[in-house]
């Protein structure tokens, strides 16, 4: 999107990565976007894309987004670019006005996808072949019923391992009316079940439902777990991480976070790829 649609110089055909969203600058406030993605080699990149996913106007997020570019460059020394991804038309036009800082000469553009930057895909074909635009076109334009059911029919055509996560991922960022969209969609359709919200409404009535039920039960108590040990330890969640984390059900994905939570310094250690 970024290089396609908004004509950032991204770098092509190198490795991508989600680092580490832990961008302390001491004497410095705690500084932790959404997500951290780094292209090139991991350890010297040659660009880094702080996301924000922006649900409404936030005039304090205007003084911490300039902090994230700068903190992350001090970091990384490479070209930073701030990412605003807005389900609403009128929080991405605010995301898009320039951020003047008190440092001179350093103002801020961020990038804003939009409703307007995203195309309501509403061929199954087109939602299978690029499931990424099709989960933010849920996110943009989910309460359109054909958007909908294109991409729960892409579902059936992804790879297993694959398809629970682009449902996680489009729940996550859907707006309670593509949900409720989702849920008539889940009603009418018969299809593979691949979250806690999916599994309530699928196979009302039958035996198997019971021992989905268990499972169910198990990943939350999981999920519940995470979120007390990095409590405890006094680790920030953001409610983003704290709705994907109670989202998941992947029970043994839950277990590895349970363990991880133990020694994480950050949310974002959950979330790590292992080296």
């Amino acid at each position: 999107m970024l290089r396609d649609h908004l004509g950032v110089d991204v770098p092509d055909g190198l490795p991508v990565q989600v680092a580490s969203n832990d961008l302390n600058d001491r004497p410095s406030i705690d500084l932790r976007p959404d997500v951290v993605i780094t292209v090139g080699p991991r350890h010297s990149p040659l660009h880094a894309i702080v996301v924000e996913i922006q649900q409404k106007e936030e005039p304090d997020k205007l003084h911490a987004l300039p902090r994230y570019a700068a903190a992350l460059w001090l970091q990384l020394a490479c070209p930073i670019t701030v990412l605003m991804v807005c389900p609403k038309a009128r929080t991405a036009k605010w995301a898009a006005a320039p951020i003047r800082t008190s440092l001179p000469g350093y103002t801020l553009a961020c990038q804003v996808i939009g409703p307007d930057q995203i195309p309501a895909v509403t061929d199954p074909a087109e939602a299978a072949a690029h499931p990424e635009l099709a989960a933010l076109s849920v996110m943009a334009h989910g309460e359109h019923p054909p958007v909908m059911e294109a991409f729960v029919a892409a579902l059936r055509r992804l790879p297993a391992e694959h398809a629970p996560q682009y449902y996680e991922y489009a729940y996550r960022l859907a707006t309670k009316a593509a949900r409720h969209v989702m849920e008539k969609v889940m009603e009418t359709t018969t299809w593979p079940v691949y979250s806690p919200f999916a599994r309530q409404h699928y196979g009302k009535g039958l035996e198997a439902g019971r021992e989905e039920g268990r499972r169910r039960g198990q990943a939350e108590g999981e999920a519940r777990a995470v979120l007390t040990i990095l409590e405890a330890r006094g680790i920030g969640v953001s409610d983003s991480d704290r709705a994907f984390i109670r989202a998941c059900t992947d029970v043994g994905l839950l277990d590895e976070w349970v363990r991880r939570a133990a020694t994480a310094t950050s949310a974002a250690d959950l979330f790590a790829e292992e080296s």
